[in-house]
Parts: structure tokens; C-alpha cells; sequence
């Protein structure tokens, strides 16, 4: 394997129900070890509760607020906050503030960024921003979630 370098603003990029994600390191490139990608998040923007099968995820606020809840705990998560999430660990995060937030989140073993591949849209290199999802997009982010090992919680679960 050789080693992935990225500049600013390069990877692939796609608006995935109205938030925007960068990829900076795709399973593809860590031998399926971790995959690692860049989250614009803007105001109101971020999934609802699921829990994931197969991965850890970790968030890196690099800017703005997100709040996260955890297992129905609400963490407001501000620049420099780091949380994991274990395996099959109910979360959700969204952005309450009225200021775009950005961060890192990881996921380890790689893999679940063919979803966000596979049902986001791709933006050019750079994009910051994207439309608020459609019932489309949501209705396929729902049919495909199961393939990758995502349950995605009802309201109010």
C-alpha cells in the first residue's frame, strides 16, 4: 500500500442527506483497516438515531457545535471534543446552532463509506454545502442502510 495524501479540499465528496463529506481515507487505501472522512454539517443538518453492526465510530469536532447523543445522552460537542462510539451503541448527531460545524469521523474496520458512495450525490472538489435531502434520497438511505450493517431508529427510539 502507499501512503494517501490529501490537500486541502481533495477527495471524493458527496452531499448525503444534506450534509457534506469528504473522504480522506477510504478502505481502499488502509487495507479495510479505518476509513476516515470530513463532515460539513449545516445548521439542523445530521442523521437520525441507528446504530451500526460492524464499525466503531469516532467524531473530531474541528468547528461549530454538534450536538451528539449517545445512548439518549446529549453531549453538546464543541472544537477539540472527541467522543467513540462502540459497536451497536444507539447515537445520533445533529447541528443545533445556527453556524455550519465541521469534524472528522472515523470508522474502524473500513467499509461503511461505500453507503455514503453508494447513496449520497458526488459535489465537485471544494463543494461546502448541499440541497436538503430529498424523500428520494431518504428512502434510499433507508433501503440500502440494512446491506451495510445500519439500523436506523424511528423517531422518538
Amino acid at each position: 500500500m502507499k501512503p494517501t495524501i490529501r490537500s486541502t479540499n481533495q477527495g471524493r465528496t458527496v452531499a448525503f442527506v444534506g450534509d457534506v463529506y469528504r473522504f480522506l481515507a477510504t478502505g481502499e487505501e488502509t487495507n479495510g483497516k479505518y476509513a476516515m472522512f470530513e463532515a460539513l454539517v449545516g445548521p439542523g443538518g445530521g442523521p437520525p438515531t441507528h446504530v451500526h453492526s460492524r464499525e466503531e465510530e469516532g467524531f473530531y469536532i474541528l468547528e461549530g457545535e454538534i450536538t451528539l447523543t449517545v445512548n439518549g445522552e446529549r453531549i453538546v460537542a464543541t472544537a477539540g471534543m472527541f467522543a467513540n462510539v462502540p459497536v451497536g451503541t444507539p447515537h445520533s448527531f445533529k447541528n443545533e446552532g445556527s453556524k455550519p460545524a465541521k469534524m472528522l469521523i472515523s470508522v474502524a474496520p473500513a467499509g461503511l463509506e461505500k453507503m455514503f458512495i453508494e447513496a449520497g450525490i458526488t459535489l465537485a472538489d471544494g463543494a461546502n454545502s448541499a440541497l436538503p435531502p430529498t424523500k428520494e434520497e431518504i428512502e434510499k438511505l433507508l433501503a440500502i442502510a440494512p446491506k451495510y450493517g445500519i439500523e436506523i431508529k424511528p423517531p422518538g427510539h
